[in-house]
């Protein structure tokens, strides 16, 4: 294969200090507040390494024990739920890029005595075998019984495993992956063809992407075959021949195969992988649709085509949005096209930042956008849904598709504050990505010391007097040495109007449109700045298939009214300064940014970001009627 663009090595990439970086170190609280002994404890009961008998009833009994059932993991994690042993695999995914993001020894330390710990599971078990469930589940799965999605919980540990290796370097996740592989092989061995289609049927979660990843790794013929094995073709040849076979199915079962079948494609070089990657967006994406959080499923189901509006429940799911998102960061790298760029950054600021709790960190399985809806926050240790898991990897991550590599320099295809180190072209580059939270408006945003100087300090420059109507950048350049390449940085989609770019002072000129990169070529020298200005509004995006039914956005943030019913609005939605004015704009220190009321309505009420809401009933799609 030979993509467009490529991601930089973990770790060269660094979040800068503000509200993003206060998330990531939200996550990172609650990824380092789970013990080591709460995750392991079904794994060592099926290695034999761990039992519990209770603490009554014999006069050697304790009246206080440390370690009893209500200090234990509950929900999809308690020993005796089928899924138990998911969370393992995200915890230690999540670990390895918090080690990568800050080289932080403590968390290195605790994720590597948690592989150790796995490896002699794996020896207690015969040197092969490693779940926190028995072998016989995988015999039942065979045997046409149902089990509760072992593949899936499988493929989430292999996952971590995998990503300990190449993330954090730790060989011996390696080498306890190799064992677990060798017990596949075997045991799918056994089985016919249609025997493994069957089998494929019953959720498998990334199996396929792990074994590609395996490949990759090691060039095995197994691991090859493997692959192979897991091909789902009954899913995947009803793509290629453009079958519409998502509508009303599990949505988070395909995405992961797809995913699976991207990584395919890319460590066997069988086009047929890839064609069935570009069918699946066309079918997912490009032909259906999605609301305005960028979101194509509601309870977990694909909805169908033009068919939203009956489909306004539970709302989206945290794994969907997450999967769709490392799907469009692939797509990214193959294509170099914006778009996916834009659909990443929707889903990352409408669901990502949405669906996780700013004040504690938790998850809400589901974001509805649907009248009336109420976010459900899982506990730190009594739920354990799929969705804690992509949570804590999510927030683990979201630096990585900041910059990328292509053949002639290096792109800015999000707009997230942060430095990126590298070497290149002969010589150490630096780039300081920061954004401008005074004279122009800045998601998250909250108390900070910019702002504490520029309300107590009449001498320096005056911020606007209003919400400013635009996000700002400056980048920063250092080199050992003057370097020439070209810096490509993405124009986002929900730009309105005509950037403002300019080099060391002076304006860039061109043509600059939404969903587009701006290439800047020269010979850059340490100190160099850009200044990027992109200007934003207020805009009324329709649900597809209802166009008299809007959802309101600024610039790319949804906006979710608090109000626990459907509420007809009066007003021009293409011109939604008719239906909605600025509320609360200036907080202290900070703009409040997408914070707005209803003006000339019959009963007012407020908007304010849909990743801000907590426990309050809000409602994103409004119908809209003109003014009589």
């Amino acid at each position: 294969m030979n993509p467009v663009m490529k991601e930089y090595p973990s770790g060269a990439v660094k979040l800068s200090s503000g509200p993003l970086r206060n998330r990531y170190e939200l996550n990172k609280q609650y990824v380092m507040s789970l013990s080591s002994q709460n995750l392991l404890r079904s794994f060592y009961m099926e290695a034999g390494l761990w039992s519990y008998s209770g603490n009554g009833g014999t006069t050697s009994a304790t009246t206080t024990n440390l370690d009893g059932p209500e200090t234990w993991h509950w929900g999809w994690e308690s020993v005796t739920c089928e899924l138990r042993g998911h969370m393992m695999g995200h915890w230690l995914s999540a670990a390895a890029r918090i080690y990568a993001q800050k080289d932080d020894k403590i968390v290195k330390s605790k994720a590597d005595h948690i592989v150790g710990e796995l490896a002699k599971c794996q020896r207690e078990n015969g040197g092969e075998w490693l779940a926190a469930f028995p072998e016989s589940f995988m015999h039942r799965v065979a045997g046409g019984k149902w089990v509760w999605a072992p593949h899936y919980t499988v493929h989430k540990l292999f996952m971590g495993l995998l990503d300990m290796y190449t993330v954090a370097g730790n060989t011996q996740a390696l080498d306890i992956a190799i064992g677990m592989a060798s017990w596949f092989h075997r045991w799918t061995g056994r089985f016919s063809r249609e025997k493994m289609d069957e089998l494929l049927d019953m959720e498998t979660g990334g199996m396929l992407e792990i074994w590609a990843d395996l490949y990759g790794i090691t060039g095995r013929p197994e691991h090859k075959e493997l692959i192979y094995r897991y091909d789902r073709r009954r899913f995947f040849d009803a793509l290629l021949e453009g079958t519409d076979v998502l509508t009303n199915k599990h949505a988070n079962t395909q995405i992961p195969e797809i995913l699976g079948a991207a990584r395919a494609w890319e460590v066997t070089d069988d086009d047929r992988f890839r064609r069935i990657v570009e069918a699946f967006w066309s079918c997912a994406v490009s032909k259906r649709g999605y609301v305005c959080t960028g979101a194509g499923d509601d309870g977990e189901l694909w909805m169908p085509s033009g068919g939203f509006a009956a489909r306004m429940g539970v709302g989206q799911e945290h794994c969907c949005n997450y999967n769709m998102m490392r799907l469009a960061q692939v797509l990214l790298r193959w294509t170099g096209d914006p778009a996916y760029g834009d659909y990443w950054e929707r889903r990352f600021i409408n669901g990502v930042l949405a669906h996780q709790h700013g004040e504690t960190g938790m998850i809400s399985y589901f974001l509805g956008i649907g009248a009336g809806s109420r976010k459900k926050w899982g506990s730190p240790t009594r739920h354990f849904w799929c969705c804690h898991g992509t949570l804590i990897q999510a927030n683990a991550s979201y630096e990585h598709p900041v910059y990328m590599e292509h053949d002639d320099g290096i792109a800015v295809n999000q707009w997230i504050p942060s430095e990126i180190n590298v070497q290149a072209r002969g010589t150490d580059i630096c780039i300081c990505l920061k954004q401008d939270g005074q004279h122009a408006v800045y998601p998250l945003s909250n108390w900070n010391v910019e702002g504490m100087e520029v309300i107590t300090k009449v001498h320096v420059p005056a911020i606007p007097a209003q919400r400013p109507d635009r996000f700002s950048y400056t980048l920063t350049l250092g080199c050992s040495r003057g370097v020439e390449f070209t810096l490509k940085l993405r124009m986002p989609w929900w730009m309105k109007g005509s950037p403002v770019i300019a080099v060391n002072g002076e304006r860039v000129e061109g043509s600059f449109p939404p969903t587009s990169y701006c290439s800047i070529r020269r010979q850059w020298q340490s100190g160099d700045t850009v200044r990027v200005e992109l200007p934003k509004s207020l805009m009324a995006e329709t649900l597809p298939g209802w166009p008299d039914t809007v959802a309101f956005m600024d610039g790319p943030i949804v906006l979710a009214g608090l109000v626990d019913d459907e509420r007809q609005l009066v007003g021009n939605p293409e011109e939604p300064a008719t239906i909605l004015v600025p509320d609360r704009e200036r907080n202290h220190s900070w703009w409040n940014a997408g914070y707005y009321r209803t003006r000339g309505q019959e009963a007012g009420f407020r908007f304010i970001p849909l990743y801000e809401v907590k426990d309050e009933a809000y409602t994103v799609y409004f119908p809209v009627v003109p003014k009589s």
